[in-house]
C-alpha cells in the first residue's frame, strides 16, 4: 500500500514536556515536570550559597560575553561566539563536575571554562589569534579543561579516547567517588550530525567509559533548524547506542545541574557513558560573522526571550527571598568581569611574527631554522621607515 500523508507518522525534533527534566518553570515558579521525580532529593539538597552561586555565574558570563562581543565589533577579535541564552546548560553543568573530572568545551563554553579556573582572558586571546590553544589543559589552574574546538564534533573523539584510558588506568570505577573520574564532552545540535560524534559513541559505548555527552540544543546549526536535522528528538540517539539519554530543559539552571551530576556520578562509578540533551536557546548570532534576521523570526526570538536563563533564575530567588542588595551586588561585580576584560585584550597587542615558526616540529627542524632566518633577513631589508 502507498502511503499517504494522513498514514505517514508526524515526526518531530523537539521532546514533549513529559520527556523533558524542569525543576522551575519560565516564570520561577518552581513546577517539577513528571521527568524531574528521581531529582527532586538532589534538588532540596542545594543551599542558597549555591543557588545563588549559580545565578552569579551566569550573569557574569553574560557581561563578560556582551563585552567580547562588542570587543570583536570594534576590530579587537577576529571572531567571537556569544553564548547569550545559554547559560543556565553550561552553568548547571560544570558546576556538577568533581574537580578529578575532565571538560571537554567546543567553542562557546565560555562559562565552563570560567568556572572551571580558566582566565577568560586565553579565550580572548584564541580569538583574537595571539594562539592555537588559549590555554595548558594539563595546569592544574585550569581544572582539566581541554582547549576549544572550532571542528564540529573532533572534541567528542578526543574526549572519548582520554574516557577510555582512564578504564585502562582503572581510574573509574573503583568505587571511590572522591578519586574515580568521569569525562564530560559540550557540542551542539548542528554537531550531532557529525560522524566523529556518532565514532565517539560507539567505542563509548563499547568501552563502557565514564562519560557524559552533553549536547546543548539550541535549535540552529547556523541557519539550519533542528526539525531540518532530526525526525526524531537528539537525546534518544544516545539509546543507539547503549546509553541512558535524558532530556532536560536548558534554561533551567537547577534542572541542568542535577541531571548532569547524576550522570557524572553514574559514569564515575563504572556504570558506562551517559547522554543528555539540554534544550536551550542561541539568542545571539552563531558567531559575530553570522546574521540571524536572515533565517530566524522576531517571533521566534521574543518567545524564547520569555524563557531567558537569567529573569527565571532571579525570578525563582526572589520568591526565595534574595534580596535587592544580593542582586545589586552581583549585576556591579558583572560591570567590573566587562571592564577588567576590556582593559585587559586592549593591552594584549599583536603576536610577533616570527612565532610562526615555533611548534612546527616537536623538536627543533634545519628547514624551520633556515626559513625563519630568511624572514628575518627579509623583514630587516624594509628598514626603519618602511
Amino acid at each position: 500500500m502507498t502511503p499517504t500523508e494522513d498514514s505517514v507518522p508526524a515526526h518531530t525534533a523537539t521532546p514533549s514536556d513529559s520527556e523533558v527534566v524542569r525543576i522551575i518553570a519560565a516564570d520561577g515558579s518552581v513546577q517539577p515536570s513528571a521527568a524531574a521525580e528521581p531529582y527532586l532529593a538532589l534538588v532540596e539538597s542545594l543551599t542558597d550559597d549555591e543557588l545563588e552561586g549559580f545565578y552569579r555565574d551566569m550573569v557574569l558570563i553574560r557581561a563578560f560575553d556582551r563585552q567580547a562581543t562588542n570587543l570583536q565589533r570594534q576590530g579587537q577579535l577576529a571572531l567571537w561566539p556569544p553564548s547569550l541564552g545559554q547559560e543556565a546548560a553550561q552553568v548547571g553543568s560544570a558546576r556538577a563536575a568533581r574537580a578529578q573530572d575532565h571538560l571537554f568545551p567546543s567553542y562557546r563554553e565560555h562559562v565552563v571554562a570560567r568556572i572551571r579556573g580558566v582566565d577568560p582572558i586565553d579565550i580572548i586571546r584564541v580569538m583574537r589569534g595571539l594562539t592555537h590553544g588559549g590555554w595548558d589543559p594539563t595546569d592544574p589552574r585550569n581544572g582539566n579543561t581541554h582547549i576549544y574546538t572550532l571542528v564540529l564534533g573532533s572534541q567528542t573523539l578526543h574526549a572519548t579516547g582520554l574516557a577510555m584510558g582512564l578504564v585502562f588506568d582503572g581510574r573509574c570505577g573503583t568505587g571511590d567517588p572522591e578519586r574515580d573520574e568521569a569525562v564530560i564532552v559540550y557540542y551542539g545540535d548542528g554537531a550531532s550530525s557529525q560522524g566523529d560524534v556518532h565514532e565517539a559513541m560507539v567505542f563509548a559505548g563499547s568501552f563502557r567509559t565514564p562519560e557524559v555527552f552533553f549536547l546543548q540544543n539550541n535549535q540552529w546549526a547556523i541557519s539550519v533548524p533542528v526539525a531540518t536535522q532530526s525526525r526524531s528528538p537528539l537525546y534518544k540517539r544516545g539509546a543507539g547506542y547503549g546509553m541512558p539519554s535524558i532530556p532536560v530543559d536548558g534554561n533551567d539552571v537547577i534542572a541542568s545541574y542535577a541531571v548532569t551530576k547524576v550522570a557524572l556520578d553514574e559514569a564515575r562509578s563504572g556504570a558506562g557513558p551517559r547522554a543528555i540533551e539540554a534544550m536551550t536557546y542561541r539568542m545571539g548570532a552563531h558567531t559575530t560573522s553570522d546574521d540571524p534576521t536572515k533565517y530566524r523570526t522576531s517571533d521566534e526570538e521574543r518567545s524564547w526571550a520569555l524563557r531567558d536563563p537569567i529573569d527565571r533564575m532571579r525570578a525563582f530567588l526572589r520568591g526565595r527571598g534574595a534580596s535587592d542588595a544580593f542582586f545589586a551586588d552581583v549585576d556591579a561585580e558583572g560591570e567590573v568581569v566587562a571592564e577588567d576584560a576590556r582593559i585587559r585584550t586592549t593591552q594584549l597587542g599583536g603576536i610577533p611574527t616570527e612565532m610562526m615558526f615555533d611548534h612546527v616540529y616537536s623538536e627543533p627542524h634545519p628547514l624551520v631554522e633556515q626559513e625563519r632566518q630568511w624572514f628575518a633577513e627579509y623583514e630587516a631589508s624594509f628598514g626603519e621607515d618602511s
